[in-house]
């Protein structure tokens, strides 16, 4: 049985999941805003099957997500890198890493602002008037009754 294709589908959680919807997409991104560049960096720190990981970077780089680019030691291969869209997606990872710290308890690494490198306050919802928003406090409501749609 084939797939759906959720590309086109109204919602745009639907429309995300299709680019990054499973955990391979989702953990190689990971490792690009780690630094990782290379196929063989990629391979080795996920584990992932070669031809898993082939299929998986060339769906991100069709939706532009990674780019490819030359090695930049000028080797023969080319490298995968993050386009402007794929480091959209910094928020979206670090809200899961948050989830998961959550869910799940500790992790071997803490998320710190570069400046000071104090850990940073946990991603949170504002109300338009700087009020910390809860799940409780907010509900999704067709884009025509509020008047203004933030993104199509």
């Amino acid at each position: 049985m084939k797939r759906k294709s959720l590309e086109k589908d109204e919602c745009p959680i639907a429309r995300s999941l299709e680019a990054v919807g499973d955990a391979w997409s989702v953990l190689i991104v990971r490792q690009a805003f780690l630094g990782e560049r290379r196929f063989g960096e990629f391979q080795t720190s996920l584990g992932v099957a070669k031809n898993i990981l082939t299929v998986r970077l060339r769906r991100l780089v069709a939706l532009g997500v990674l780019e490819q680019i030359p090695a930049t030691d000028g080797g023969p291969h080319h490298e995968y890198a993050l386009t402007e869209k794929g480091r959209g997606l910094y928020l979206v990872l670090m809200a899961l890493r948050q989830w998961g710290e959550e869910c799940g308890g500790a992790a071997d690494h803490v998320l710190v602002d570069r400046r000071d490198r104090k850990p940073v306050k946990p991603l949170t919802f504002h109300a338009h008037d700087g009020r910390e928003l809860g799940a409780g406090d907010m509900e999704l409501v067709p884009a025509s009754e509020v008047g203004t749609r933030r993104r199509s």
